[in-house]
């Protein structure tokens, strides 16, 4: 019984240390990738053998942070998945899916709360995790969006200038700058911005954009991503 009372702590104590060093890691990588895991221990407010017991070294972490990531879009690309006009209840029929202006609008919703993630992911890829790898990662969002962008320009929603595989991964460059503007200052978005900006660059007018966006929002998943 007294075993069991002194451990419970230790391990809560010990999740709590890994999660805030991962979130450390996550801001202080976004900001240097060169980072030190030294320095990431000071700035995780932890000594160097508690960083090194849970990530024996940079490797160990980087790869934690991708399998973090990775699970973060997952479950983002979840949440957005099954866009619909109305939801199935609402109908007898089942639901139709939404015009492809509608559910790209919504994808980028659903992965702007993790748009962190996704951004240190493309700067790892150039220092330590390897291009393989981050795309490993990326695959399922990527060809989600592929998938909308090929839907819409056979609908005639969506320019055809691009093939929809260039399209996306232009307009994926285009979001990530927009995070890096959030993250310095330059801008502030709840990912409204963004999802007009996608929509006008894939071809979608103006106004029909900000009209579309604005009648995604608020079904559109925004929660904030987690830490843990």
């Amino acid at each position: 019984m007294a075993k069991a009372v002194v451990r419970e702590p230790l391990r809560s104590n010990s999740r709590a240390n890994r999660a805030r060093i991962l979130a450390t890691a996550r801001r202080e990588l976004g900001r240097n990738p060169d980072v030190t895991l030294e320095e990431l221990a000071r700035a995780a407010g932890v000594v160097r053998r508690t960083l090194f017991g849970h990530f024996p070294g940079r490797e160990a972490l980087l790869e934690a942070l991708a399998e973090e990531a990775s699970e973060a879009l997952r479950g983002a690309l979840a949440a957005g998945a099954g866009f619909t006009e109305a939801e199935p209840a609402e109908r007898a029929e089942p639901a139709e899916r939404a015009p492809a202006e509608r559910e790209f609008a919504h994808l980028v919703f659903s992965i702007w709360p993790v748009g962190d993630r996704y951004r240190l992911l493309l700067a790892l890829a150039r220092h330590d995790l390897g291009a393989e790898r981050v795309a490993e990662v990326l695959a399922p969002a990527r060809d989600r969006a592929t998938a909308i962008l090929e839907r819409g320009q056979r609908d005639g929603v969506f320019h055809t200038h691009l093939p929809a595989a260039v399209l996306s991964a232009g307009l994926e460059a285009m979001t990530v700058a927009l995070l890096e503007a959030v993250n310095t200052g330059e801008l502030e978005d709840d990912g409204t911005r963004a999802a007009v900006s996608t929509l006008i660059a894939a071809g979608v007018p103006q106004e029909r954009a900000r009209a579309v966006v604005a009648s995604v929002a608020s079904t559109a998943v925004t929660r904030p991503a987690s830490d843990d």
